[in-house]
């Protein structure tokens, strides 16, 4: 019997369930009385009628914290369990039939000052439970008391008001903390794709930079390129000059040796034409001093190293407009101004130097320049 009446306990009234007994989808059992209490308390701001909520709603059982989900009857649309009407009834029969009176009896409490009186009033000036001669002739004789059932009652009720109260507040700091931890992740999930984004842009800077120093590597290697092959030219000219002369030599010291005068005469004359002409070098180009020079490809990024290290965050505050207008600029310079959306955005701008690079001359104009 023991073990039934443990079965049979409210888990909000703390008491044998009072019928009518609803049974909630989760197969929890509660007074019809205390689940109209813990949906009011869960509830207060629907529309109530007669104490009693007529409208839907829903509430969490208090035994595994399912949410219930009622219909436009409220509690009143939850189906009765008369089997545990049923068992309660049985239980309490069985229970009147096997416990002695006399049992009950010495239950009751009995007064401190007056042993024999059996506690029977409630001082209601003091807020305490006495007997009726604490009342005529003892510390509460010019009390208010109340009759001890009509205040148990009221007590009782205002208990279980206060323990459907704390169930509906725990279901509303249960649902603070739900949201606290969806605010929590969403963060992290946020912060993640923030990161990436700015990542996204910075590889994007890279690439620009990457492409720029490609670009005028290649201009350097070109003139580079073209100097080089004109001073070989040029060298494979004067190597050819100079192998001409020794041929001429080499004809001169032969004619030197020649001992027949004549001979000598008729060889010298053609002879001498060849030297005058091999000992001219006018029709050969000649290199301008400093055209070896390459310090014409200058590069300075001082206001660029600048932009660079004022990278950071746009302000939530900052004018749109202005957004627009920086946009636009960028556009035309070939640089558009890179911002990442969210709860911070990363202005990157792209950083280009107008003309870094001072070309003094070019290889065509130095060959033109060159004494011939």
């Amino acid at each position: 019997m023991d073990n039934l009446e443990k079965q049979l306990i409210c888990p909000i009234c703390l008491e044998i369930f009072t019928k009518p007994v609803v049974i909630l989808p989760c197969q929890h059992n509660l007074c019809r009385k205390c689940a109209n209490d813990v949906f009011q308390s869960s509830n207060p701001y629907l529309p109530t009628r007669s104490g009693s909520l007529t409208s839907g709603g829903r509430f969490r059982c208090p035994s595994c914290r399912h949410e219930v989900v009622l219909d436009r009857h409220g509690v009143y649309g939850l189906q009765r369990n008369l089997l545990v009407e049923n068992i309660i009834d049985m239980f309490k029969q069985e229970s009147s039939s096997s416990k002695p009176e006399p049992e009950r009896k010495e239950e009751m409490p009995m007064c401190d000052v007056h042993e024999e009186e059996k506690i029977n009033i409630y001082c209601v000036t003091h807020g305490v439970p006495t007997c009726s001669m604490c009342k005529v002739f003892g510390a509460h004789k010019d009390c208010e008391v109340a009759p001890i059932s009509s205040i148990f009652q009221t007590k009782k009720t205002e208990l279980n008001d206060g323990i459907a109260m704390m169930v509906g507040n725990n279901d509303r700091m249960q649902g603070i903390i739900s949201q606290l931890e969806e605010a929590c992740h969403a963060i992290e999930e946020n912060g993640r794709r923030q990161k990436n984004l700015v990542c996204e842009k910075f590889d994007q800077l890279y690439s620009i930079l990457e492409e720029k120093k490609r670009e005028m590597s290649q201009r350097v290697t070109a003139e580079q390129e073209e100097k080089v092959n004109y001073i070989r030219g040029l060298t494979s000219k004067y190597g050819d000059h100079l192998e001409e002369s020794c041929k001429i030599v080499e004809m001169g010291i032969q004619t030197m040796e020649e001992p027949e005068m004549a001979l000598f005469l008729q060889n010298t004359k053609p002879l001498l034409k060849k030297i005058e002409e091999a000992s001219g070098t006018a029709h050969l180009d000649k290199v301008e001093r400093g055209y070896e020079n390459m310090d014409h490809y200058n590069v300075e990024f001082q206001k660029e190293r600048k932009a660079l290290c004022s990278i950071d965050f746009i302000e939530d505050d900052e004018d749109e407009d202005e957004e627009d207008d920086d946009a636009e600029a960028g556009a035309e310079a070939g640089d558009g101004a890179q911002t990442v959306s969210g709860g911070g955005a990363v202005s990157v701008t792209s950083v280009q130097p107008s003309d870094p690079q001072q070309i003094s001359s070019s290889p065509s104009a130095a060959k033109s320049t060159a004494s011939t």
